[in-house]
């Protein structure tokens, strides 16, 4: 028996020692301090909801229940974060800005090695992103993405191509808009917090009055393909149509775990 016991407490100390591994890989960045690693990057950085039952892509339940609506809350950040992977190189780096505070290791078996955490700072949508954009500038960033985490279908090409015209001389912003009116990216290489301020947030009106921002600030805009957010059952079953149909081999590297995910739902309920 004290052999047995042994070796439960060696594994579980072995387990334990392969986690703080896992979290030092993940959790470096802090927006206290300047990170000589991040010049001249690009900080393609998704937004992100620690993704628990009940607090997480609520307006899908029903049809879901709100272990599913987790579960495929997952699915969505690991897709995204997947194609963020892939788009970053020598000149990118990926970030997960999230929040609750203390919800670091729900994100170990999800975020990439190598991806960073940093803290969400600010009450209302519009003050928390302009804080995650002044945050990364402070970290060291040369330029910045914001990405929502709701498009799992956004294709890795359009990261890369956000980081790309950052990179070109001269002040701009670059937005992925989508087909709400709001937008799944937008991408600043100069702080301006004029973009954030006076928007209608989670409304129809939000692409449009960012971009009235951007020409009273005298700002170039870039626009990336469109895409869509999923955050209700009309989406949802869009999502299921793009990645499930009968034609969807044209999209069958797009979105894998939520391809997987949904596969496995529909053979149990209809969406």
């Amino acid at each position: 028996m004290a052999d047995i016991n042994t070796r439960s407490a060696k594994k579980r100390e072995r387990i334990g020692a392969q986690k703080r591994k896992q979290m030092k890989a993940v959790y470096r960045a802090h927006p206290d301090v300047v990170d000589p690693g991040t010049s001249g990057l690009c900080a393609l950085a998704v937004m992100t909801k620690a993704p628990r039952a009940g607090q997480v892509k609520t307006r899908l339940v029903p049809p879901l229940t709100p272990d599913e609506a987790a579960q495929l809350s997952i699915c969505f950040l690991r897709d995204t974060v997947a194609a963020i992977s892939q788009a970053c190189g020598k000149n990118s780096c990926g970030i997960a800005v999230y929040t609750p505070i203390g919800a670091e290791a729900e994100y170990i078996d999800i975020l990439p090695r190598g991806f960073r955490l940093v803290p969400q700072r600010g009450e209302g949508f519009g003050e928390r992103l302009a804080l995650a954009v002044e945050d990364l500038f402070q970290i060291g960033f040369a330029s910045v993405c914001l990405i929502d985490s709701d498009s799992p279908s956004i294709p890795a090409k359009s990261y890369l191509d956000a980081a790309r015209l950052l990179s070109i001389q001269g002040d701009r912003v670059v937005i992925g808009p989508s087909d709400d009116g709001g937008y799944y990216l937008i991408g600043l290489n100069k702080m301006h917090h004029r973009l954030f301020e006076k928007i209608d947030w989670s409304t129809e009106r939000v692409l449009a009055q960012t971009r009235q921002r951007a020409a009273e600030l005298d700002l170039e805009v870039r626009l990336l393909p469109p895409g869509y957010d999923v955050d209700d059952h009309a989406t949802l079953r869009r999502l299921r149509d793009e990645l499930l149909s009968d034609d969807a081999k044209s999209t069958i590297a797009i979105a894998p775990n939520t391809r997987e995910f949904l596969c496995a739902l529909i053979a149990q309920k209809e969406l």
